[in-house]
């Protein structure tokens, strides 16, 4: 199971339906404060996470998440347009990957990909 954090409907439409179409199921969400509660509730697999959303920003909600000592070891992937490369405040926050807006629905299932644990057979 996926959680994705993303406030533009378009963009959270296109991330949710990438990562159904490729077998995932993903609960969406619009803020960082609803996705934080998601976590929660679902402890999934990846979380991915826009950075500039409202109630809470992506970089808030990773840096709660690796606060939390069940939910730290989960992967975050940080999607952002207002990152650049080498921005500092990925690292800080303690996020597993990021991915620079705009982004294709391919590169995001490889990176998902990457963090998922092995399939059992």
């Amino acid at each position: 199971m996926i959680v994705v954090a993303e406030d533009h409907e378009d963009i959270l439409f296109v991330l949710q339906r990438a990562l159904e179409r490729a077998g995932h199921e993903v609960v969406a969400t619009t803020d960082g404060e609803a996705a934080l509660e998601a976590v929660r509730r679902h402890r999934p697999d990846v979380v991915v996470t826009d950075v500039d959303m409202p109630r809470m920003t992506g970089l808030d909600l990773c840096r709660a998440i690796r606060a939390d000592e069940h939910l730290r070891h989960i992967p975050v992937v940080l999607a952002s347009g207002s990152l650049l490369p080498g921005d500092e405040r990925a690292a800080e926050v303690g996020a597993t990957a990021t991915l620079l807006k705009p982004f294709l629905p391919a590169q995001l299932l490889a990176c998902v990909a990457a963090l998922l644990p092995p399939r059992q057979a």
